[in-house]
């Protein structure tokens, strides 16, 4: 193993955050690792915002279904992708998922939120005052880690098929 393959393979999904505050160098390095991300054509359709107030926190773990520990978050990562660009999806999922591991190798827990095609997409686009030529992809609220629950993952021999997949 090396260093990136052991800190991709120590992440694991945040929802318990103390409340310290996560150091502007890290933000600034995560945002710098999600902008770096595989891109189609290099269009780079995304936009980052963070969001660190109490009060929009708390208004975005609202509209949410499944995330209200957002919340409890010392901050908020949102990736918005600009909707004309035809890969805006797969872009911006690359650039999540950056975002996550760059947190990772710095300690900061994070949790993969889905914005897109959910009903709170558009209200906290509106929210967060971002144009409607863009969507909402993810939020990912990070911080410390007050709980770490590891949840085991499928053996490879359930995942993996060579050259083609025989059933059985």
């Amino acid at each position: 193993m090396n260093v990136a393959t052991t800190v991709i393979k120590s992440r694991h999904s945040i929802r318990k955050f103390k409340s310290d505050p996560i150091d502007e160098l890290i933000i600034k390095d995560a945002i710098e690792c999600a902008r770096h991300a595989p891109t189609a054509m290099n269009i780079q359709p995304w936009l980052f915002g963070v969001i660190k107030e109490k009060p929009l926190l708390q208004k975005i773990a609202q509209l949410t279904d499944h995330a209200k520990f957002i919340a409890d978050a010392p901050l908020c990562f949102a990736v918005f992708g600009e909707k004309k660009a035809t890969y805006y999806l797969e872009d911006c999922c690359a650039a999540t998922e950056n975002l996550i591991i760059a947190l990772q190798a710095h300690g900061i827990g994070s949790c993969w939120v889905a914005g897109d095609k959910k009903a709170h997409a558009e209200p906290v686009r509106k929210l967060l005052n971002v144009p409607d030529t863009h969507t909402l992809v993810s939020l990912v609220p990070a911080g410390m880690p007050s709980e770490v629950s590891i949840i085991e993952k499928k053996d490879l021999k359930y995942v993996v098929f060579e050259e083609s997949f025989k059933k059985g």
